[in-house]
């Protein structure tokens, strides 16, 4: 019997790349790079060439079904789990691991957001087929971590300890950093012994649940809520008693806190298309440093931007250096790159949210 599944997370509002990632059209449902699939796409796409596509499950905010439905119409409505509201990814994750077990209580799931980008699919589709291996005959969490070729500040990050071996390529997690700053990074880059944290997940079912039972204590009424609710005969429909749950990340209340986690090193390439600093690093640019995205531009004496327009908007620009300019919508946004802080700040503060 096939035991692999997997859960994409396709809920959240993307809003460290306002304003081109919008509350009604958030970054996965958006084809940044101009490859000709948006972010969910090829996130489904990729799973679904070792996955069985009857084991793929999406969960998402009730408000983009349309967009889910527009951009992946042959999903059937019975793999696609609605959020009715946002209460992180404890939330998603708890009840996908639910409604999963309900169809096979020896269900290894794979956990990944659908806003990453993947090069090297070969040995992408080589390590989750490895990690879902693992799961399958260890009873630990799993989360695949990348060798990192920077000291990037929005990544967090796991330290492995390399004398406890459990397998090749897989370590005892030593411990967890959320998103350093440039000196603690640059130090987790020397020290050799840390990876970034991609955000993919592993766990068999009676793992994880036995997991959110023991760490988060409002779980211990709410596991037994939901094996019950996921009887009935729509299970896509999360329970009304979702929006009581408690707003918590999987990361900081499961992964971080259970004894039993252990780390993969990736052997891909990976990058999460979180904010304009990251596409900055990340994406493909031009001679002067400048990144395009799926935008044709003409640029005088400018030198690393980030310029992104809607389709048919061609930019002129002469004498930018380090700027994002994003428009979407009835919002153009010409910004310091840097300055990550007012970006946010005028997402805040704009009715254009």
């Amino acid at each position: 019997m096939d035991n692999n599944y997997c859960l994409i997370l396709a809920g959240g509002n993307g809003s460290r790349l306002w304003p081109v990632s919008r509350t009604t059209r958030p970054k996965q449902f958006m084809d940044l790079l101009g490859t000709g699939r948006t972010m969910l796409q090829q996130t489904y796409d990729r799973i679904a060439r070792f996955i069985d596509p009857s084991h793929i499950y999406l969960s998402t905010n009730v408000d983009y079904l349309p967009l889910v439905h527009e951009q992946l119409p042959k999903v059937d409505d019975a793999h696609i789990l609605e959020e009715p509201v946002r209460r992180g990814t404890l939330a998603a994750v708890a009840w996908g691991t639910v409604v999963i077990a309900k169809k096979n209580l020896q269900a290894n799931i794979l956990v990944t957001p659908s806003d990453h980008i993947i090069v090297g699919e070969d040995d992408y589709r080589r390590d989750l087929l490895a990690g879902l291996d693992f799961v399958s005959r260890h009873e630990k969490l799993l989360v695949t971590g990348i060798k990192p070729s920077r000291p990037e500040t929005g990544y967090g990050y796991i330290q492995i300890d390399d004398g406890h071996v459990e397998a090749p390529g897989i370590y005892t997690v030593k411990s967890f950093t959320e998103k350093p700053d440039a000196t603690f990074a640059q130090m987790f880059i020397d020290e050799g012994d840390f990876l970034w944290n991609a955000g993919l997940d592993f766990f068999n079912v009676n793992v994880m649940l036995s997991n959110l039972y023991r760490l988060v204590p409002e779980y211990q009424v709410e596991i037994p809520r939901m094996m019950a609710e996921a009887e009935s005969s729509v299970p896509t429909l999360v329970p009304e008693f979702f929006s009581s749950l408690p707003n918590l990340n999987i990361d900081i209340s499961i992964m971080e806190r259970s004894e039993n986690v252990c780390v993969q090193e990736g052997h891909f390439g990976w990058a999460d298309m979180g904010t304009w600093a990251s596409l900055f690093v990340d994406a493909p640019s031009d001679a002067q440093g400048n990144v395009l995205l799926n935008t044709p531009a003409f640029l005088y004496d400018c030198q690393n931007n980030v310029i992104r327009l809607p389709n048919g908007r061609t930019a002129v620009v002469k004498g930018l250096q380090d700027y994002v300019i994003a428009e979407e919508g009835e919002i153009l946004m010409i910004c310091p790159r840097g300055d990550v802080t007012s970006m946010r700040r005028m997402h805040i503060d704009t009715k254009f949210s």
